[in-house]
């Protein structure tokens, strides 16, 4: 691949231009699933990981010195911003919140978060990546939504159901917006020192969107997504969303103004397309499990998931969750190497 094509095909595809290939990357990329991220990561707990600015820059860079992915997406967690603003927590390993946000004098003891004063190590991975990151790729940036954020803060602890926190939006509604503005806030504040360290890309993912019927989903969790990404707009980078489970909440999603959404593999792209309407691009949306099949097969999986996608402008290639730890670095080389050769 030409030196600097990596770096233009990302950032121009989010914005809906010609590109020179289809761009890809992978959710969760440095992870588990490498060798060398599990090197780092037997030396160091995560937190401690995330939290020097020399390691989570290492680890962020890893697949990119693998692979000839088109972004870099910056290692960290979406809890992090939440630990700035003072909230205690543990990862076991998972995050459990030793003492579960639930009452307006709660939402109410939440500082604002200040990221260059309680978050400083963040931004300094960020600068640290732009100076090595191969290939000139541009940095995605990231942060958890107000929702999904909402749920590990109610219910203290990871759940299939999060009963406590879709509770909260039932019996205490207003509870549950004044903690969904602040969250909302204050994730416009993380994600815009961000970018003033160099993200060239701003990208917030609702875990659990799917738990939300679309009646919910609009009055509580988009309003609070909206008013995070009006906060971001004007700094000019690519914004995406992604919503996990979120094929029913496309029609809502299509008027979020952002410039790219995030699929998962339960929709054909070529459905979100016409949900959504030509004036946003997607990214998505191969079944991680297809990693696990032959070769042949795997570019079988690959040609579906672009022929869904179609030959607009504005598609980048992604998973449509986050990679598995068992998965074989072979199969992403092949991955990326096929998603590149299919011009």
């Amino acid at each position: 691949m030409a030196q600097g094509v990596t770096a233009g095909a990302f950032l121009a595809a989010c914005r809906r231009q010609p590109v020179p290939h289809r761009p890809v990357w992978v959710m969760r990329q440095a992870g588990r699933y490498l060798p060398e991220y599990r090197a780092v990561r037997a030396k160091v707990d995560f937190e401690t990981l995330t939290r020097t600015p020399e390691l989570a820059a290492e680890v962020t860079l890893q697949p990119l010195r693998r692979f000839e992915l088109d972004a870099a997406i910056l290692f960290s967690d979406i809890m992090t911003p939440l630990q700035g603003m003072g909230v205690a927590l543990d990862f076991a390993p998972g995050p459990h919140v030793r003492e579960p946000i639930r009452t307006d004098a709660q939402v109410d003891a939440l500082p604002a978060l200040v990221p260059e004063r309680d978050v400083p190590f963040v931004l300094d991975t960020i600068r640290l990546v732009r100076a090595g990151v191969p290939r000139g790729a541009p940095l995605i940036g990231f942060a958890g939504a107000p929702f999904t954020l909402l749920c590990y803060l109610v219910c203290g602890k990871p759940s299939k159901e999060f009963g406590p926190a879709r509770t909260l939006l039932y019996a205490q509604p207003h509870t549950a917006e004044r903690l969904l503005g602040r969250l909302a806030e204050a994730m416009g504040q993380y994600l815009a020192a961000q970018a003033r360290a160099g993200a060239q890309a701003l990208m917030l993912f609702e875990s659990w969107a799917g738990l939300l019927a679309p009646r919910e989903f609009t009055r509580f969790a988009l309003p609070a997504v909206a008013r995070t990404f009006a906060a971001l707009r004007p700094l000019g980078v690519p914004l995406i969303y992604y919503a996990n489970q979120g094929a029913a909440l496309m029609p809502a999603v299509a008027g979020l103004d952002v410039d790219v959404v995030g699929v998962d593999w339960r929709c054909g792209l070529s459905e979100v397309r016409r949900m959504l309407g030509p004036g946003k691009a997607v990214q998505g949306n191969l079944d991680p499990a297809a990693l696990f099949a032959p070769p042949a097969e795997l570019k079988r999986h690959v040609d579906a998931v672009l022929e869904e996608a179609g030959e607009a402008p504005g598609h980048i290639f992604n998973l449509g969750h986050g990679i598995w730890p068992d998965t074989d670095p072979d199969a992403v080389a092949r991955l990326v190497d096929y998603v590149h050769e299919r011009r």
